[in-house]
């Protein structure tokens, strides 16, 4: 009884959330159900200037970096589009401390980067790489009020980009810890009917942890 009454509860925030400050740091979410490779890719429904935030995981088992690489595919068309992409990690008591995911913009046009991947650029392509912060280092966090939780800051990339293609952002992990993380994609917050259904459903389960993979 208590836990249903809590589900309300964190129902009708949502709710109202999403009707009095839909501009509020409002992503649309989504639930990773299965892993995001480059064989199957998250494939951004809409466009990637509309904000969505996918929770996510990198599992890793310490024997090799590339165990878990997640990949989000978007296209620009021929108009000229702002990029928006970040990395977040919860903050989840002492285990995501040294968690520190990597993150990669990969498209036509692009310089090739100064570091090294731990997957293929394909030709005619390049890649911006947005590196953490280093393992033990001092991080910022900030309250995110749909989720109810705080997170790690992260890397982020804003850019207008307008060489026409398809584009890819890559999420790793460079030093094996692997955790939960949220791909940030997009600045603009709007929200259209399938949005508000979806957000609806997967805010409250955000709101109870069911989307962590460390202890509660």
């Amino acid at each position: 009884m208590k836990e249903k009454r809590y589900f309300l509860m964190a129902l009708s925030m949502c709710m109202a959330g999403l009707v009095l400050c839909p501009t509020i740091g409002a992503h649309v979410p989504y639930l990773e159900p299965r892993d995001y490779s480059e064989e199957n890719p998250f494939v951004v429904r809409n466009t990637i200037e509309q904000s969505i935030a996918v929770y996510a995981w990198l599992e890793n088992d310490g024997s090799n970096p590339c165990d878990d690489i997640d990949v989000y595919q978007f296209e620009i068309t021929s108009d000229p589009m702002l990029v928006y992409i970040e990395a977040i990690v919860p903050v989840c008591g002492v285990y995501y401390e040294d968690f520190v995911p990597w993150c990669a913009l990969v498209g036509p046009g692009l310089p090739q980067p100064n570091q090294t991947v731990p997957f293929d650029i394909p030709s005619g392509y390049g890649a911006i790489v947005l590196e953490n912060v280093v393992p033990g280092s001092p991080r910022e966090t900030f309250y995110e009020f749909f989720g109810g939780k705080w997170y790690y800051k992260g890397p982020i990339f804003e850019e207008e980009i307008s060489i026409p293609g398809s584009y890819y952002v890559y999420y790793w992990d460079p030093y094996e810890r692997g955790g939960d993380y949220v791909a940030v994609l997009g600045r603009t917050e709007q929200f259209g009917i399938r949005d508000i259904i979806r957000s609806l459903i997967v805010t409250p389960l955000i709101r109870f942890d069911l989307e962590l993979h460390c202890p509660k």
